[in-house]
């Protein structure tokens, strides 16, 4: 399969909060991908 995106190693960082920590994936051509958790998990940072 192609791969269209990978993201390695994320972190987000808002003052003194790591808010997203070392998130890792891929996306591949033709995949349907979502983040999910509770609000305020940092779905929308990452």
């Amino acid at each position: 399969m192609e791969e269209i995106l990978k993201v390695e190693n994320l972190v987000k960082v808002y003052g003194e909060h790591r808010v997203v920590d070392e998130i890792s994936f891929q996306v591949y051509k033709g995949e349907i991908f979502g983040l999910l958790g509770p609000n305020g998990a940092g779905k929308t940072t990452t």
